[in-house]
């Protein structure tokens, strides 16, 4: 079916930047690419204007070129500068969009993915597995770091106009639905692992807006705590050694600080210092860090705070003993 300029130019005007008209057009590669940056970052999209006559020409047949058969296509600044632009774009997106994938395998297979795309466009393509392979071995070079997406792409870049060559011709087009599926499916592996981060941080966010309430809470009543901790400690609220007959470790008596170190203890209130001694040693045989390599954060953390609980506990009765 013969392509129409008229077409041509309404699907740039209103889907251009989306590769509308690439796709009426049958260049699948030049529309995924503008799906994925948006028309070229917007410059592309323009560029095309003055394209669409040639390219409409060369969809109907009008401008078939002679046999390029063994030829090489000339070099071209704008691609290898696309190239390089479009690499980094994608190593970018794959260091933002896949923090959990090693750089040293997201960050260059993204980069040359970018420029394969970017030398499939038009009638021309390049050999992947060179692409892939410098992209590898520079981003080895540099281990991965952020900044070699720079030198990563321009390697790769440099690999695929070394490997530059056109596209056979007289390959039959798959129907409009199995073309639209594959740029889908494209899309989506493109865009899938962006929106996923997305979702993490807004789930971060909506997290933090829910915990202000409570954070709210807990400093207006700081004041009241800190003048209520005051006066345990001077005596005036909770009882005092005398009334409790010496001991100081009756339950009227006990702070906030002795309850949390029973908890941690798995003890309860009140209870003999044989069995802190008892659950305290057993407690830290369980948690000491030597024992548990594979949660070692959580072992420190725990480990420690049965170290305060038992100070906390077997301190102040140690004083009295003394």
């Amino acid at each position: 079916m013969a392509k129409r300029l008229l077409v041509a130019y309404g699907l740039w005007a209103l889907g251009g930047p989306l590769g509308l008209h690439h796709i009426y057009l049958g260049r699948d590669s030049h529309a995924l690419l503008w799906m994925l940056t948006l028309g070229g970052f917007g410059g592309g999209w323009l560029w095309d204007f003055w394209h669409l006559p040639s390219w409409v020409a060369a969809a109907n047949g009008a401008e078939a070129p002679g046999d390029r058969g063994g030829t090489v296509p000339a070099l071209s600044p704008l691609r290898l500068a696309g190239q390089v632009m479009v690499g980094m774009y994608f190593g970018l997106v794959a260091v933002l969009g896949l923090p959990w994938v090693p750089a040293l395998l997201a960050q260059p297979l993204a980069v040359g993915l970018g420029v394969q795309l970017v030398s499939s466009v038009g009638d021309q393509t390049a050999e992947a597995p060179s692409i892939l392979a410098a992209a590898f071995l520079a981003s080895l070079i540099f281990q991965g770091r952020v900044l070699a997406v720079l030198p990563t792409s321009l390697a790769a870049s440099i690999a695929a106009q070394r490997h530059r060559r056109y596209k056979p011709r007289g390959m039959p087009q798959p129907r409009l639905a199995a073309r639209l599926y594959h740029l889908g499916l494209a899309c989506l592996a493109f865009a899938a692992p962006l929106a996923c981060r997305g979702l993490c941080g807004a789930i971060g966010v909506l997290g933090t807006l829910l915990a202000l309430p409570r954070a709210t809470t807990e400093l207006l009543l700081l004041p009241l705590r800190t003048g209520r901790l005051l006066a345990e400690v001077l005596g005036f609220a909770g009882g005092s050694l005398a009334q409790d007959g010496g001991t100081g470790f009756e339950p009227s008596s006990w702070s906030e600080r002795q309850q949390w170190a029973y908890e941690v203890l798995g003890l309860q209130a009140g209870s003999s210092t044989e069995d802190i001694h008892r659950n305290y040693r057993e407690l830290v045989k369980v948690w000491h860090p030597d024992h548990n390599r594979h949660r070692a954060e959580e072992a420190e953390r725990r480990f420690i705070e049965l170290q305060e609980a038992y100070e906390e506990l077997v301190g102040p009765r140690r004083a009295a003993a003394g």
